[in-house]
């Protein structure tokens, strides 16, 4: 798949929204400069390591200026955190308006979107934007977890953290290997062994 197919994949306006909600009063002007950033950067990261590529590469591809650049992020690092910002927000919106009590609802939206974007974090994964991705999806769906436990017991922050490191486990497994089942099969069956293991708790002696 080409650089401009993986390119259209991504939603702009899911990326234009999650800036919008966090940071509300930005002018639409200041909203497409950040949007161009991000989409350089993610153009740059499918043809070269993430950590060769400078600043200037970022602005040149984006036509914005550096100095543009610097009073909106501190370097490329908080560029990229930024671009993921828009992920975490539909996961944790997606997973706050559910009104089911399945704490792994984030699974299939996840998984089905790390699969549709699996050469872009291939890609990231081979560089330090790799820790960057996976730190805040880590975070991101320990946050979730943590709420939705709470709606059917008290919740157990071993239970969250061995829930999070197993779904990432999986992913990365599926994912370095070409992705290569449907993601619906990988939901599915982290699903199944997940929610055994919840039930299937009890005290030990």
């Amino acid at each position: 798949m080409s650089v401009s197919e993986h390119f259209a994949q991504i939603d702009r306006e899911k990326v234009a929204e999650a800036d919008r909600q966090l940071h509300p009063g930005m002018d639409r002007r200041t909203q497409r400069t950040r949007q161009a950033l991000h989409h350089a950067l993610i153009e740059l990261t499918l043809t070269k390591n993430y950590d060769e590529i400078s600043v200037a590469e970022i602005t040149d591809a984006a036509n914005v200026g550096r100095s543009t650049f610097y009073a909106h992020f501190t370097d490329k690092d908080d560029l990229l955190r930024s671009g993921i910002g828009y992920l975490r927000g539909m996961l944790i919106h997606g997973a706050d308006g559910s009104k089911s009590d399945d704490p792994f609802a984030f699974s299939s939206f996840l998984t089905l979107h790390l699969g549709q974007q699996k050469s872009l974090y291939r890609a990231m994964m081979r560089s330090s934007a790799g820790t960057i991705v996976l730190d805040t999806i880590r975070e991101t769906l320990c946050d979730i977890l943590r709420r939705q436990l709470r709606r059917t017991e008290p919740s157990d922050e071993t239970t969250v953290q061995f829930m999070v490191g197993a779904y990432l486990a999986v992913v990365t497994w599926w994912l370095n290997r070409g992705a290569k089942e449907p993601a619906h099969e990988i939901d599915n069956a982290f699903r199944s062994l997940a929610g055994g293991a919840i039930g299937s708790r009890h005290p030990v002696a």
